[in-house]
């Protein structure tokens, strides 16, 4: 979640302005898409089309979204801020969704190399964590937010490598000698909060494929299909647990409690090694090993997955 208060005075309040609606179906699941407050009916289509194709990177292997119902609000402000979409967030109060606020001149090429719409949706994949499973919550996002965008096309494969390389790096310079778990909101260390999470997950799906078979996108495929509530508030281990349950034995709660017990950002060095990444001055070198390829390219290639469509 991005957090810039400076914001808060210029964002009006979304139920008193009028909304423009759309719904998207994929299989048994809705995504109700509400634009907040915009008259030009070619900017509301524009806005539309860029969360359409947010959330069509954010669908499960199974073809459907993460939640049975949930929303996306879009309302546009004025920022200082440079990014096209400055602010967004994920609200669970009654129905869980997702609030975006984009820039009144941002245009469809800028809101789709942003990356705050996929992060924010992929946040839909679990149920509210609490503080002390905020790396979860947010490593999730963070992971996702680069292999979605990726198998999407919305992203090439070595440049999302490389934008999660550059969100570890960010973690590792943000260390603070304080336990995983203990880094809950207000505590600061956001970057490591982040990206050590993300490298959490990185670890988890690569775990996943080498010793169970599976992958994570499968894994959270069936939670979401048996078990998610997206205003359920669970603990990590709980979740983690939910998942372990799923794909057979502890091995993601092994990994949890070894990475929630860290001081440290964790080594990358095992993971890239079996992903053929090499860390370079110039940026990051990868193995032309058959294995390596065919690994990096599961995790980033492009997924078969179902359309949505407007009823």
């Amino acid at each position: 979640m991005r957090h810039f208060l400076l914001l808060l005075c210029l964002l009006p309040i979304p139920c008193l302005a009028a909304t423009a609606t759309r719904v998207l179906h994929a299989g048994d699941s809705a995504l109700r898409v509400e634009v907040v407050d915009v008259d030009d009916p070619a900017r509301v289509d524009t806005l539309q089309r860029w969360i359409s194709e947010s959330a069509e990177a954010t669908k499960t292997l199974s073809g459907r979204f993460p939640l049975r119902s949930a929303y996306v609000r879009v309302q546009q402000i004025d920022s200082r801020d440079s990014s096209p979409v400055p602010w967004g967030q994920t609200q669970r109060r009654r129905e869980t969704g997702v609030l975006l606020y984009v820039r009144r001149n941002a245009d469809y090429e800028a809101l789709r190399g942003d990356w705050t719409a996929v992060h924010e949706l992929s946040h839909l994949y679990h149920p509210y964590l609490g503080d002390s499973g905020r790396w979860l919550a947010e490593g999730l996002a963070s992971y996702y937010q680069n292999v979605f965008r990726a198998r999407a096309g919305m992203l090439g494969a070595d440049e999302a490598w490389e934008r999660l390389d550059a969100g570890f790096r960010r973690g590792e310079a943000a260390t603070s000698g304080t336990r995983m778990d203990a880094m809950g909101r207000g505590r600061g260390g956001t970057m490591r909060v982040y990206w050590a999470g993300a490298a959490y997950w990185l670890e988890a799906d690569l775990a996943l494929r080498r010793e169970r078979g599976t992958s994570l996108d499968a894994v959270l495929d069936e939670y979401a299909r048996c078990c998610l509530d997206g205003n359920a508030t669970l603990a990590p281990d709980d979740f983690i647990a939910a998942l372990d349950h799923l794909a057979g034995g502890e091995l993601l709660t092994a990994l949890y409690r070894r990475h929630a017990a860290l001081r440290e950002f964790p080594t990358l060095d095992p993971a890239y090694r079996q992903l053929g990444i090499e860390r370079g001055g110039n940026g990051l070198r990868f193995s032309g090993a058959r294995e390596a390829v065919r690994l990096r390219k599961e995790i980033m290639g492009a997924e078969i997955k179902g359309t949505a469509a407007e009823p």
